[in-house]
């Protein structure tokens, strides 16, 4: 394990990540809130702390294998966690505690959107904003983004790709160099930003609300600058915006690439991939039983209403935004639970989004297929195909392995939050909130975490890590073997 050379790189990314803290800052000094203050001061503290890292380590520069990889992700995203609480511990508009702090910071880098904060319509506009700039960054992750922009890093880049990019296939690389690939991801993540935000400015928002809303529309994380989130605004037009930029992040970003790459819309890439389309037909599957459903139980609302909110909550939840137009979880039980049972499946792999991922939902379909077949035919063999194309048995083995693995770790967290004092709904809504990176769930903790108890918070706070980061690159630290030379 190459320690020294690990504390150099980890050392330039906090450095790296201090330069965020401007940008809240000058937001500060723009509208005079008077919350500049701590993002100074966490600028210069990041940047000391990067700078003692790096410096005595400067010189150690050598090839990481897959086990460093692995770390200086985790160790990257736990200390850029922790350092995104600083500014929100040291202000006193929102004055929140060191454990509210961390959670805070996590939600927002992990895109869970799950809160802590009440009364966001009075917050100074630099905390609003960094919120939704953290959100922004952690969507895509920063690794990448790292990788992309500092080649002084000297170190072969695909261990970190593989370790943060989402999905069972992680060697598909859109161009030969990772550098190339990952400012190829940044490009489409920033075009796809300024675009939706200049769609909901001219749908009606003030240009500071269009731009914090793009930030976590694209990074599919949920935080809004507003209590009421999406329905402040009450807006049909904002809503389906977002649902549009929603399922286009919720998207593989390589098939985005691969969509423009000859300079023009080419929807037959996007058609021709099997999970793509798998993942739209659960999204109108979804919409059509929930709007049935609510159109049978409500009799306060009009079918256009019902149609707006159903589309705006269905595509929202299950894309794990978490954004919210109403109470949903006050809608006929059977709903919000198949919603929330909706965000385990998440987005597509190589998208922002949450959940175990569309692809390994249908391998595992498609596997438990391929089993009922072999009690009928025991000696036939049966290829899983995804795209024409026969899986390896190692991929199919790794998908039933991390929902094992996903699995446990739910279950250990939702025994650790009712060990903790909370019921049992709450416990499980919140987990799944948590790990799937949703953000709301239901219960207790249907519209904020405030009440939740500290160490009920610092489990979800672990959760969010497992989640954000697909489980085995966090778990592989805590086995035997990756230690052993």
């Amino acid at each position: 394990m190459q320690f020294r050379s690990i504390i150099r790189i980890v050392g330039l990314l906090l450095a790296l990540f201090s330069l965020t803290m401007l940008a809240p800052a000058l937001v500060a000094l723009f509208y005079r809130d008077g919350a500049g203050v701590p993002f100074v001061t966490t600028f210069f503290v990041l940047l000391f702390c990067g700078g003692l890292c790096w410096f005595p380590n400067r010189y150690k520069k050598s090839e990481l294998k897959a086990r460093d990889g692995f770390l200086i992700v985790v160790l990257f995203w736990v200390v850029i966690g922790s350092a995104g609480a600083l500014p929100l511990w040291l202000s006193d508009n929102p004055n929140i505690s060191v454990t509210d702090s961390f959670f805070e910071s996590f939600s927002a880098l992990t895109t869970t959107g799950a809160t802590t904060i009440v009364g966001l319509d009075t917050l100074p506009k630099a905390i609003l904003f960094y919120r939704q700039f953290l959100q922004w960054f952690g969507g895509m992750g920063i690794i990448v983004l790292a990788v992309a922009i500092l080649p002084i890093l000297g170190i072969g880049g695909m261990q970190l790709y593989r370790a943060e990019i989402p999905g069972p296939v992680k060697d598909n690389k859109m161009t030969p160099r990772i550098a190339e690939t990952a400012k190829v991801l940044w490009y489409i993540y920033l075009s796809l930003t300024i675009v939706c935000a200049g769609a909901f400015w001219l749908a009606g928002m003030s240009l500071f609300d269009a731009i914090c809303h793009s930030f976590s529309t694209i990074a599919i994380g949920g935080f809004s600058t507003h209590d009421a989130s999406m329905g402040y605004f009450n807006s049909p037009v904002i809503n389906m915006i977002t649902v549009v930029f929603l399922l286009i992040s919720a998207c593989n970003f390589s098939l985005h690439f691969a969509a423009f790459a000859s300079g023009g819309v080419h929807p037959k890439y996007y058609w021709r991939d099997p999970e793509f389309r798998a993942f739209i037909t659960i999204q109108v599957l979804l919409f059509l039983l929930c709007f049935v459903i609510l159109l049978l139980h409500s009799n306060d609302l009009t079918t256009f209403e019902t149609f707006d909110q159903v589309l705006f909550q269905t595509v929202s939840i299950s894309t794990t935004a978490g954004f919210t137009t109403t109470g949903f979880s006050q809608w006929p039980l059977f709903l919000p639970v198949l919603l929330l049972f909706s965000s385990f499946i998440g987005g597509c792999a190589g998208s922002t989004g949450g959940g175990l991922k569309v692809i390994r939902v249908l391998l595992l379909t498609l596997q438990g297929g391929r089993e009922l077949k072999r009690l009928v035919h025991p000696k036939a063999v049966f290829p899983i195909k995804v795209g024409g194309k026969a899986l390896p048995q190692r991929v199919v083995d790794a998908v039933w392995g991390f929902f094992s693995a996903y699995a446990l770790v739910f279950v250990l967290c939702m025994l650790g939050l009712i060990a903790s004092g909370m019921d049992e709904l709450s416990a499980f809504s919140a987990v799944a909130a948590t790990l799937n990176n949703l953000g709301p769930g239901l219960g207790e903790v249907s519209v904020h975490f405030a009440n939740v108890n500290d160490a009920a918070k610092w489990v979800l706070i672990i959760s969010m890590l497992f989640g954000r980061l697909e489980v085995f690159t966090l778990l592989i630290l805590f086995t035997p073997t990756f230690w052993k030379s």
